[in-house]
């Protein structure tokens, strides 16, 4: 049986906003595959990284990859890096699943990028408590930053521009409101990507919304001296508005940051 799209499931980000939750979550929908996990060529069976880290690998191997051991299953790519790929990209994307279902999560730039930096700070500290730990503006601060590529992850609004041009049905959703409602968002990418609710079983429907319900991936709260949240609002400003013209999205994480911070 001959495969339409390398990948059948393709979410691009962003970063830091519930894309490993929803991997999870369609993972357990019998009708997906996720394939296996060769880390380090890949990131865990989430992410892919064809188009960054593999892409000289070619598409055959890409194919090889994804494809499920049954054609009649979707698979899946959730790698955020992809959401900052060039036209260029995109178009051999497009030309490689042509008709793939692409998923977009907007975060507020300003909190999606003090969660990176907690992230990244994370990877650097070890075994380092949240409470013994206080992100300062010093050198390293501003590494992590360069290192966490809160600029290129917090362009959202050029980059959904790109990604419609290929693909204008692309589902674009709000971190804030798929946090508050997770099940809502979780049925809503399901219609999306054409995959079935209605006509599971009941302990099946279960699973999922025990799955859907699951926090995955939380990083530890570092406290963030006022100095570092003053640059990451300048840095992000430009982005959080181009965002709230281009998506019409409304964000209130950002501002309770501010706010709390006061």
């Amino acid at each position: 049986m001959s495969r339409e799209n390398a990948v059948d499931i393709l979410c691009i980000g962003a970063q830091r906003a519930m894309t490993s939750w929803l991997h999870q979550a369609l993972a357990g929908h019998p009708g997906t595959w996720t394939f296996p996990d060769f880390h380090p060529v890949t990131s865990s069976s989430k992410e892919a990284h064809y188009w960054d880290w593999n892409h000289k690998r070619g598409p055959d191997w890409y194919r090889v990859l994804t494809r499920p051991l049954d054609d009649r299953l979707k698979s899946l790519d959730f790698t955020p890096e992809y959401a900052f790929l060039t036209p260029a990209q995109i178009a051999e994307c497009k030309a490689l699943n042509p008709t793939a279902r692409v998923i977009y999560i907007l975060r507020d730039p300003l909190a999606r990028a003090v969660s990176g930096i907690r992230m990244h700070t994370m990877w650097a500290s070890h075994n380092a408590k949240p409470e013994d730990l206080t992100i300062r503006m010093d050198q390293a601060f501003l590494d992590r930053c360069k290192n966490a590529r809160i600029w290129e992850h917090g362009a959202m609004a050029a980059n959904l521009r790109r990604w419609r041009a290929q693909y204008p049905d692309l589902l674009v959703l709000n971190y804030e409101t798929l946090r508050a409602d997770p099940q809502a968002g979780y049925r809503a990418v399901l219609d999306h990507a054409g995959l079935d609710w209605g006509g599971l079983d009941e302990a099946t429907q279960a699973t999922l919304t025990t799955r859907a319900a699951r926090h995955v991936w939380a990083t530890p709260r570092y406290g963030f001296e006022p100095d570092c949240l003053d640059f990451l609002h300048g840095a992000m400003w430009p982005l959080r508005e181009a965002l709230r013209e281009e998506a019409q999205v409304t964000f209130t994480e950002g501002d309770a940051l501010l706010e709390a911070s006061a």
